[in-house]
């Protein structure tokens, strides 16, 4: 349960500073777009690490 809401709220965030991109300021783009990508990823890992131990 804890990793799809973690799946969720990562591929939310990521679809919210790809929406928004011009809204955020300058100096913060970087940062949220790299710490984005991080949680993706991370969640994509977990999710097939989960179902590689599933069976």
């Amino acid at each position: 349960m804890e990793l799809a809401v973690f799946t969720i709220v990562a591929f939310v965030l990521g679809g919210v500073l790809i929406m928004n991109r011009e809204r955020i300021p300058e100096r913060l783009r970087r940062p949220l777009a790299v710490t984005a990508v991080f949680l993706i990823a991370a969640a994509f890992v977990m999710v097939i690490a989960r179902f590689m131990t599933a069976g």
